[in-house]
């Protein structure tokens, strides 16, 4: 378990500088004047960025390990916080989004990690810590954020560069390699690599058999991710109109939803999986999150919304990591990078659309609006959750 408490510590540290941007992005742009619209835009900018080169991270990992791909794509979060630190232009903050995002298509890779390193009955479980250590980068991030941006605007993103510096230096010295690649034969590799099929067949594989034991889930990922992000795109809108709040205290609710989702992804999660298994804990996870998006835009106070907001950390800690786990356990060792970055190129595709609908719909149609409608998403990740076949 030392590898996955290294890998922890790497993906804490990689969410912290992330969490310490992202919440104070809406309100840079503000200050430059974009519509929310434009916000849209430039949060899903990270997304397109990611979309593209997630296959591409996966597939390298599978060749050259895990740990050069996780430490390249660390750096390229390094230069984006910098050029977010130091933008003046709406231009520099899509710019800073699109080098972060190109960087964090990395995501599969660790979860790859966690299939090399882990047996399988325990793999929900290490999901589950990992998604804990990512979530107490998102609870204490957005404290560290604001406090640094008491010491002017580019201090965020001058610390959170920092952060992916050590996190590289870190990685290095004390992540060792786990690719099934990197621990065979040259000869075996060659073999392997001609039995490995090609990002655009696992690509169309997902597209074309939808119902396949392996594309049914990247859908329950993808839809859910869809419904997930568009709540999360106009969050920091919603808040700033509805309840006053600015980039000073914007970090109390993150660090609200960041609590509760560590809280379950590293105590609950695994007792619920040895309990009920993957696929049920994944179908809790659906129903609640779309429970919790439906109930979010209802509260009128500060304490009734943290109360509503509960459900989402813990929909999400309960559905994600199951489902990946989920597709760990049904793909060979030899593609595992490849098919879970095939996984996070469709949520990608999300990520993509939620931020565009759910501002357009916001600015269009009401505050109110675009949560009812992210939890009609989610409550079809529900449904396609009740079809998948439980794994013995």
């Amino acid at each position: 378990m030392k590898k996955i408490a290294v890998l922890m510590g790497v993906a804490f540290v990689d969410m912290l500088g992330l969490a310490m941007v992202f919440p104070l992005l809406p309100f840079y742009a503000l200050h430059l004047d974009a519509d929310a619209w434009v916000i849209g835009l430039m949060i899903a900018s990270f997304s397109v960025a990611q979309l593209t080169s997630a296959p591409i991270w996966g597939r390298m990992s599978d060749r050259i390990g895990r740990r050069p791909a996780l430490m390249i794509g660390l750096a390229a979060s390094a230069i984006a916080f910098l050029v977010f630190g130091f933008a003046t232009t709406i231009w520099m903050l899509f710019l800073s989004r699109i080098i972060q995002g190109a960087g964090g298509g990395t995501t599969g890779v660790a979860q790859a990690y966690i299939g090399d390193a882990i047996e399988p009955k325990e793999r929900a479980k290490a999901l589950g810590w990992l998604s804990a250590a990512t979530s107490a980068g998102v609870m204490i991030g957005p404290v560290i954020g604001s406090l640094a941006f008491r010491l002017g605007p580019a201090w965020p993103g001058i610390v959170a560069a920092g952060l992916c510096v050590i996190n590289i230096g870190f990685t290095s010295r004390w992540l060792p390699e786990t690719s099934p690649a990197m621990r065979r034969p040259a000869s075996a590799g060659a073999h392997v690599s001609q039995e490995r099929r090609s990002i655009r067949a696992v690509v169309w594989e997902v597209l074309r058999v939808p119902g396949g034991q392996v594309p049914q889930l990247i859908w329950i990922y993808a839809v859910g991710m869809l419904g997930f992000m568009s709540m999360a795109a106009i969050l920091a809108l919603y808040l700033e109109a509805g309840f006053g709040v600015t980039e000073h205290n914007i970090w109390i609710f993150f660090f609200y939803v960041g609590a509760l989702s560590m809280v379950m992804r590293a105590i609950i999660l695994g007792k619920l999986v040895a309990r009920l298994g993957e696929t049920k804990v994944m179908r809790i996870g659906a129903l609640a999150l779309a429970l919790g998006l439906a109930v979010m835009p209802l509260p009128s106070s500060v304490p009734l919304l943290l109360l509503a907001m509960s459900l989402v950390p813990v929909g999400t800690a309960l559905l994600f990591p199951s489902v990946t786990a989920l597709v760990i356990h049904k793909v060979s060792a030899h593609e595992r990078g490849q098919v879970l970055s095939v996984q996070q190129t469709f949520g990608g595709v999300s990520r993509v659309i939620a931020p565009i609908w759910a501002t357009a719909v916001f600015q269009g149609f009401g505050t109110k609006v675009p949560f009812f409608m992210a939890a009609g998403v989610v409550a079809v990740v529900a449904l396609l959750a009740f079809r998948v076949v439980e794994r013995p």
